[in-house]
């Protein structure tokens, strides 16, 4: 009698694919460290490599203080000149591996980050590998005086922009800025249109990473692991 399958549930497909990122970590390198509750995982991973590696640049304050807590070196993204490897989530990632991030406010110091690695490795769990990108409210981090004319440009679009709020007041990133979260896009060309929107006055940056795309993603699924290299 063959025993039913429990599925997994999605910690512990972030679990799955934390861990599997170490197969791209270098000896003797430093990592590029995203920011999320799938890249936690990574990181806790990581911790049991750490004699193994120089350290890591990371994406956010929230990754700086697990990665030291750690005891793992955390360097300036000024200190290096480049990476060997990004690991991070993703919100949405296509099958081009272009990606929607931002969900955690990090997006700016991410886009930096990962301008800086030679590779980018997304891990995701399969709910966020969609066909086009846009049905995750796309998060846009800009200089707050800008909020309202840059709302305006969406709505153009067919987008409705709404600033992201903590605790009833607008959500401050490490940055000092807000996030707009704009629902009701689909972008079907993600080069020309993380473009366009960085061009826009007062924008930081938006959550669209295509020409910081990913190079692999591992998608955690029911069967275990799937990459996917693009």
């Amino acid at each position: 009698m063959t025993t039913p399958h429990t599925p997994l549930t999605q910690d512990a497909l972030k679990t799955l694919v934390g861990r599997a990122a170490l197969h791209y970590v270098e000896d003797g390198s430093i990592v590029g460290v995203g920011t999320g509750s799938t890249v936690n995982q990574f990181i806790d991973a990581l911790a049991g490599l750490k004699e193994r590696i120089r350290g890591a640049v990371s994406s956010s304050e929230a990754s700086t203080q697990r990665l030291r807590a750690l005891g793992i070196p955390v360097l300036e993204a000024g200190e290096v000149r480049s990476l060997p490897v990004y690991i991070d989530g993703a919100d949405e990632i296509d099958e081009r591996g272009y990606m929607v991030k931002g969900g955690g406010a990090a997006l700016t110091r991410e886009k930096i980050v990962a301008a800086l690695a030679e590779r980018f490795v997304c891990i995701a769990d399969e709910s966020k590998l969609v066909k086009a990108l846009g049905a995750f409210p796309l998060p846009v981090e800009v200089i707050p005086m800008a909020a309202a004319q840059i709302t305006r440009r969406f709505g153009q679009l067919g987008g409705a922009a709404q600033l992201r709020l903590k605790d009833g007041q607008p959500l401050v990133t490490d940055n000092g800025q807000h996030i707009l979260d704009v629902t009701g896009l689909v972008i079907t060309d993600p080069l020309a249109f993380e473009s366009e929107v960085n061009q826009w006055p007062g924008v930081v940056t938006v959550g669209v990473f295509a020409h910081q795309k990913a190079s692999v993603c591992l998608l955690g699924t029911a069967q275990g692991v799937r990459t996917l290299a693009f």
